[in-house]
């Protein structure tokens, strides 16, 4: 297949786009925020697992390899399904036996560009975040051990590893494949990048509007903001816990800082039509419940961001606000499940 991950390697910047809201987002760091949107740059690649096709092809069929997991019927497409933007479209995710985690998965679509991985963070890099679900008990519920041999007794997998690795099968190799192939998952090539190189034609009126409001009235780049829609941070917007867990601290239980209990990553807006349903319990269902939800400010819950308070948008302006996310999607919608080697 070829690389989704060619991508344009410049980034347009606000004179792009018209004066856009510069507002330092809230838990600021050392690192200066490019808040412009625009289009994406080539993911990042670490120089210990650089890409190439045969390892991109390999951790393709490990991604929708249901033998990583303990009975074998649960593979990470299970959870990031390509059809829904690589994301779950149930509420809230399952491991093997139906076992319910609480949380609705991420998308993986555009993870190359994340600082963290994971709702919470608590994996630093794509690799770490291979390895995570394959070993959680309410996941994957395997261990490194019994994958590599249950994979080992595979004799195309066996030729694979050799062929990329030089080795036998070993969760190194597993977990550089996936994140290799999870660097592919590259969404791009929207109206919204068609539109601000030049084709006017390619955003609606509403979605014009809606763009406009996201800057301005809406807020939506404080948090949302980027070539990848997102400032890879952390916030508590006053999402009310629901589902099987009693309370989900999300960051503070890697950071163990008190700013953080419920707070939980920013995701990128890019083909967020797709992906529904919404944020981490997967409690709205749609972007015009999402739209609603921030028009109010969220719920009042302890300790939810100063930022969040109520927009006052009217009608109209929701729905151009909604507009414009839908002129987000990108190219890639749909991919099929690879033949097992």
């Amino acid at each position: 297949m070829n690389l989704e991950w060619s991508l344009r390697s410049s980034i347009i910047l606000m004179a792009a786009l018209g004066c856009l809201l510069f507002v330092s987002p809230p838990r600021s760091s050392s690192e200066e925020p490019n808040l412009a949107l625009g289009q994406l740059p080539n993911p990042p690649i670490p120089s210990h697992n650089l890409q190439f096709d045969s390892k991109v092809q390999l951790g393709k069929l490990l991604f929708f390899d249901p033998r990583l997991s303990k009975d074998s019927s649960v593979s990470c497409a299970s959870c990031h399904v390509p059809a829904a933007g690589f994301s779950d479209p149930r509420q809230f995710s399952l491991g093997v036996g139906g076992k319910q985690g609480g949380r609705n998965a991420p998308s993986a679509l555009n993870a190359a560009y994340n600082h963290l991985q994971f709702w919470d963070g608590r994996a630093g890099s794509l690799e770490e975040q291979a390895l995570g679900p394959i070993q959680n008990p309410i996941e994957m519920a395997e261990t490194l051990h019994g994958v590599v041999k249950k994979l080992s007794k595979d004799k195309g997998y066996q030729v694979l590893f050799k062929a990329v690795f030089g080795t036998e099968v070993a969760p190194d190799g597993i977990a550089k494949a996936i994140a290799a192939f999870e660097r592919t998952l590259i969404s791009t090539n929207s109206p919204f990048d068609r539109f601000i190189v030049g084709d006017k034609s390619a955003l609606s009126e509403s979605a014009q509007r809606g763009l406009e409001l996201f800057q301005g009235k809406a807020r939506c780049v404080l948090c949302h903001n980027g070539p990848n829609f997102t400032d890879n941070k952390f916030h508590n917007i006053g999402v009310p816990q629901v589902g099987p867990n009693k309370e989900d601290l999300g960051r503070y239980v890697v950071t163990k800082r008190d700013a953080d209990r419920a707070a939980f990553k920013t995701p990128s807006l890019r083909s967020i039509a797709l992906t529904s349903p919404y944020m981490h319990t997967g409690g709205l269902k749609s972007l015009e419940e999402v739209i609603e939800f921030y028009n109010k400010g969220g719920e009042a819950v302890t300790g939810k961001d100063p930022f969040m308070s109520a927009l006052n948008l009217t009608d109209q302006e929701k729905t151009d606000l909604v507009e414009f996310m839908k002129h987000l999607t990108g190219d890639l919608t749909t991919m099929a499940p690879p033949k097992r080697p």
